[in-house]
């Protein structure tokens, strides 16, 4: 393969429309911009969202704060309250017997907050590398859950 044998995709380019090219070509006269009017013009254009002068909704609108949607799925457990539970095995249902998490959580994820004073074995839970690393030395296990992906 040579560079200058490269060639696009059959279909990837589009030829342009010819316009003003006589009436039996669809495109003639108007050239597709209908008669008159702002965007009939030569350089005929408004800004998105402009309303003809009118306050544009996105201004007219109240400015509303963010709510987290993944925040009501996903439960944030302190390493510290894993010691509250008298389970060796600690799980969803166990958090949420234990009110650790809300019962509408799909999810959970333990963070190292306060230290952990007894061997407990987590299981699909989310663990992040600090608190894994705190259950692993008090004792305990981990077991099929993923550590918290590195920022990008």
């Amino acid at each position: 393969m040579r560079l200058n044998t490269i060639k696009c995709a059959r279909g990837a380019k589009s030829k342009a429309k010819r316009l003003g090219r006589g009436i039996g070509s669809g495109l003639g006269k108007t050239c597709g911009h209908g008669h008159k009017g702002q965007k009939a013009r030569a350089g005929g254009y408004h800004k998105v969202g402009f309303e003809g002068g009118q306050m544009p909704l996105q201004r007219r609108l109240p400015k509303r704060g963010f709510r987290s949607q993944m925040k009501r799925d996903v439960g944030q457990v302190r390493l510290h309250e894993l010691n509250r539970l008298d389970d060796k095995v600690i799980d969803l249902a166990a958090l949420k017997k234990a009110n650790i998490v809300s019962r509408q959580v799909e999810r959970a994820r333990v963070f190292r907050s306060g230290t952990l004073e007894k061997p407990v074995t987590v299981r699909g839970i989310t663990v992040t590398k600090g608190a894994r690393e705190a259950i692993l030395r008090a004792g305990g296990k981990v077991e099929d859950s993923a550590t918290k992906p590195e920022a990008q």
